[in-house]
């Protein structure tokens, strides 16, 4: 008499089940592990984004209002998906908010001496 070894069909749903489960509870933490690095990215940005401003402020004498006046001469990297939508500056102050286009939370700061708040 021959026996056939494998699985049976019973077993193979078991797997599959418990494959479900698992994907069920992995790929919404992944998915907000993403959107928190993300998140990190549009931070980081906006603080090098002020020290960049004060550097143009020790230059100029005012702060600027475009960002991309700070990516040459002050080394100024912006992340590839990374928006300043807001970027006011005067002789005396600054404003600038960013954020990722991936992301879910939008940032500001003020200064000049201001610390990130999120939107």
């Amino acid at each position: 008499m021959k026996h056939n070894r494998g699985f049976t069909l019973i077993e193979l749903m078991i797997v599959i089940a418990i494959i479900g489960i698992l994907a069920a509870i992995a790929i919404p933490q992944f998915t907000a592990y993403r959107k928190r690095a993300y998140d990190s990215a549009a931070r980081s940005d906006l603080r090098n984004a002020a020290t960049a401003q004060e550097a143009y402020y020790v230059d100029a004498g005012r702060y600027c209002n475009t960002v991309a006046i700070l990516v040459d001469p002050y080394d100024f990297f912006m992340s590839e998906k990374v928006k300043f939508p807001t970027c006011q500056g005067d002789a005396s102050s600054y404003v600038m908010r960013a954020y990722h286009t991936s992301g879910d939370t939008t940032y500001r700061i003020k200064g000049p001496g201001g610390s990130i708040k999120e939107l």
